[in-house]
């Protein structure tokens, strides 16, 4: 197994254990997407392009901005709350 493979792995294993125990919202999304990102630069290396595309466009692009989207209006809400 190569370096960079063997550096990726651990990257994905720390990203993916990591995501779900981080006690800040804004870490877990940035956790989840790097999760997706290096998900996606292995799906290359595997000789995947489809699957890398995918991935990098759903799995790190669209569901990062929704999940950050989802916590600044839940925020938001929680702000409009305390005023009141």
């Amino acid at each position: 197994m190569k370096i960079v493979e063997c550096v990726l792995l651990l990257i994905l294993l720390v990203t993916g254990v990591s995501a779900p125990l981080q006690k800040h919202p804004l870490l877990m999304i940035i956790s989840f997407t790097t999760f997706g990102l290096v998900m996606s630069v292995i799906w290359m290396l595997l000789q995947a392009p489809d699957l890398a595309i995918t991935e990098a466009a759903v799995g790190t692009g669209v569901s990062g901005v929704l999940f950050y989207l989802c916590l600044r209006r839940i925020r938001q809400m929680q702000g409009t709350e305390d005023e009141k």
